[in-house]
């Protein structure tokens, strides 16, 4: 990995090929760059592909002040703007989304012609989890509803690149980072009900795909789909797993499917 420093800010970046169009991979929070690791040869194929680890998230794990989504699409955009990338499609997992959106928003069409999340909660955040992400909060319960979110995650398998993930990767991160990413996500959902609202308020629509695996919720599919039959530019696409991570648990078809959307969206 690569660091740019951005208004004080140490970013970690790669590069992986020459041609085609340019995917920014940008993960969930308390992950970095190595959540791509089984996607990023397949996409580096046809396209050049800047993976992008959120401040704070990679070699540097201390940051000087408090951030969220605002702080996230602003260092990205800045790091385009370092590397003269004119155009590109940015891809985020999780709850990444958030500032995928604010990098959307800020954004034209003629710069980011289409966007794509994967695997982030579309509807309402229910109750249970609302609770895990206030305990994560709280250093006394921190751990405990951490690993409430990896089992639920890990979706009764033994996947072992995905569990390799949560407990080598996600576990190294500390407290004030899990519980800095839970404040954030639950003030995100206070603010904007759901991704699915916040996707609806961007001030320019262009097409948005949602591909997921988790969670298996009644409806869940009904609800994007119901979203996606009164705006056209929303697509969601289930990609059969188990877990929380398609880019561990299904790089082919996650791959192949972002190549088709970057290319629907290309000129």
């Amino acid at each position: 990995m690569e660091t740019l420093v951005l208004d004080g800010n140490p970013i970690d970046y790669d590069v992986t090929g020459t041609t085609g169009p340019t995917l920014v991979l940008v993960s969930g929070w308390c992950q970095d760059h190595r959540l791509f690791d089984h996607v990023l040869p397949l996409l580096a194929e046809n396209h050049r592909v800047i993976r992008a680890d959120w401040r704070g998230h990679g070699a540097v794990r201390s940051v000087e002040a408090d951030f969220g989504p605002a702080e996230q699409a602003a260092d990205v955009i800045k790091l385009m703007d370092a590397l003269g990338v004119d155009r590109f499609v940015p891809v985020s997992t999780s709850h990444g989304g958030w500032a995928n959106m604010e990098i959307t928003d800020r954004l034209s069409p003629e710069r980011v012609p289409g966007s794509v999340v994967i695997d982030w909660i579309m509807v309402e955040a229910w109750p249970e989890f609302v609770q895990d992400l206030r305990d994560i909060q709280d250093p006394e319960l921190w751990l405990a509803g951490r690993q409430r979110l990896f089992d639920f995650w890990l979706g009764g398998t033994a996947h072992p690149a995905v569990a390799r993930h949560l407990d080598d990767e996600m576990a190294s991160f500390d407290f004030d980072m899990w519980a800095r990413s839970c404040r954030v996500i639950e003030n995100a959902y206070a603010t904007w009900g759901s991704p699915l609202r916040r996707m609806a308020a961007l001030k320019v629509q262009r097409p948005i795909a949602h591909l997921f695996s988790q969670p298996s919720l009644p409806d869940y599919e009904a609800v994007q789909r119901e979203f996606a039959s009164a705006n056209p530019w929303f697509r969601p696409h289930r990609i059969p797993g188990q877990t929380h991570f398609p880019t561990l648990e299904s790089p082919a078809v996650l791959a192949g499917l972002v190549e088709k959307f970057a290319a629907s969206v290309g000129r």
